[in-house]
């Protein structure tokens, strides 16, 4: 299982707490310091079944100062996304090609 995590969201270390407390193990990428490539994300988002627009975090600064309301593709949202890796929402849990937005202890037992 790998998470993508950033240390610094509550319901990232929230999870990543649930997961020690249940002994399940898993590798962490900080996805702020080793940013995921557009063919990651692209990846991503196809085990997640969602399209670029589902996974941004819609409330950032960058997104909302520079993108918001603006004509963009979905090629367009991915590449803010490798620009910008704080849009990507979080944590994400992958487990055998499967994908999920763990922020609630549901979405986690779903792939854990």
């Amino acid at each position: 299982m790998q998470v993508y995590h950033n240390p610094r969201c509550g319901k990232s270390r929230n999870c990543l707490a649930y997961l020690e407390q249940n002994k399940i193990e898993f590798e962490t990428i900080k996805y702020l310091e080793q940013p995921p490539t557009k063919d990651q994300i692209i990846d991503l988002l196809k085990m997640l079944d969602m399209s670029p627009l589902n996974l941004v975090r819609k409330k950032e600064k960058i997104w909302i100062e520079n993108y918001k309301n603006q004509a963009l593709t979905d090629d367009n949202i991915i590449t803010a996304m490798v620009n910008n890796p704080i849009l990507i929402e979080r944590p994400i849990i992958i487990k055998y090609g499967k994908a999920s937005i763990a922020r609630d202890i549901e979405s986690i037992q779903k792939i854990a």
